[in-house]
C-alpha cells in the first residue's frame, strides 16, 4: 500500500507542470518552436532541444528547451519513422547504416531502440 502511495505521488509530481500549465514566457515560446519544427521534419527527443537550444537553431536555453520538448506529448517512435522515411526518400541506405544514421550523436539522435523502430517500419530492413 505504501508503494502505491509512493507511486501515486511520484506520478502526481512529475505531471503537475503540465497540468499547473506553469510554462513560463520563454517555455511557451519554445513549445511554438518546436512545433513548428515537428510540422516540418521528424526529430528525436535530444534533436529537438539541441535546435531549440543551439546558438545556429533558436537559443533557447536548454532547461526552457527541455520543459517545452517534455511539454509536448510526442511519439518518437513515430518521430523515427517518419524520419527514416526522409531519409530514404532522398537516399538509399542499408538497415545498419540507416540506423546508425538515426542513432548517431553526429546524426539525428534517437535511441536505438527508436532508429531500430524506424529503419524496421520504414522498411529498411
Amino acid at each position: 500500500m505504501k508503494l502505491l502511495k509512493l507511486a501515486m505521488i511520484v506520478i502526481f509530481f512529475a505531471a503537475a507542470p503540465t497540468w499547473a500549465g506553469s510554462l513560463t514566457g520563454p517555455q511557451e515560446n519554445a513549445v511554438r518552436s518546436a512545433q513548428q519544427y515537428l510540422s516540418i521534419s521528424g526529430f528525436s527527443r535530444s534533436g529537438l532541444i539541441e535546435q531549440l537550444s543551439s546558438d545556429y537553431g533558436d537559443g533557447y536555453k536548454v532547461s526552457d528547451a527541455t520543459v517545452a520538448v517534455d511539454s509536448l506529448n510526442i511519439d518518437w517512435n513515430k518521430q523515427a519513422i517518419r524520419s527514416a522515411k526522409q531519409y530514404l526518400s532522398i537516399s538509399g541506405f542499408s538497415c545498419n547504416g540507416l540506423i546508425n544514421q538515426l542513432s548517431s550523436s553526429a546524426g539525428d539522435k534517437y535511441t536505438e531502440s527508436q532508429a531500430r523502430y524506424g529503419a524496421q517500419q520504414a522498411g529498411a530492413c
